[in-house]
């Protein structure tokens, strides 16, 4: 594969990202975009990359565009395929939704936790220079510039991931 492929693709061979903290709220603003999608089609196309069994595609983002396709009947959906490991794709999939509006602090924590997560993986860490005179940054504090908030509201966040189900509900639901 190149280094992205603009493709159209069928709605059956398209699956969620496994673990994406954002979740397609079945709510009014669905229907409203399911109805913009029957009207003018798919303006923006989604993000996705090859399942790694080969079969069909994750949606790394526009799950909510897919999901009001199947609400307005369309099979089809323009996508990039981009050539995304694992980790790419956690730091895509969570830069692409944390701009939009209605975020569930769980989905956020989450969001972050995965994002910091892969960061380390991929070898972002800048905390381990031994220069004395480059400001060392730590993973969470990335993270944090990037969404411009402080690193301690990313930790804060990345703590609620560690409640129980019970209690983060209560949290989402204010």
């Amino acid at each position: 594969m190149k280094k992205q492929d603009f493709k159209v693709l069928k709605t059956k061979d398209l699956y969620p990202f496994p673990d994406n903290p954002f979740h397609v709220a079945e709510d009014e603003t669905l229907s409203e975009l399911a109805e913009s999608i029957k009207e003018f089609g798919i303006v923006t196309p989604i993000i996705t990359r090859p399942k790694e069994d080969g079969n069909g595609y994750e949606v790394i983002a526009g799950q909510r565009r897919v999901r009001a396709s199947e609400l307005a009947g369309i099979n089809t959906i323009p996508a990039f395929v981009l050539p995304l490991d694992r980790d790419r794709a956690i730091i895509t999939l969570v830069d692409s939704n944390l701009q939009r509006e209605n975020i569930l602090p769980s989905e956020r924590a989450f969001a972050y936790k995965m994002k910091s997560e892969a960061m380390k993986r991929q070898g972002f860490r800048t905390d381990l220079t031994s220069s004395q005179v480059v400001t060392k940054l730590r993973t969470d504090d990335k993270v944090a510039q990037g969404f411009g908030v402080g690193r301690m509201t990313v930790q804060r966040f990345i703590r609620l991931t560690e409640l129980i189900p019970p209690i983060l509900q209560m949290v989402d639901e204010g």
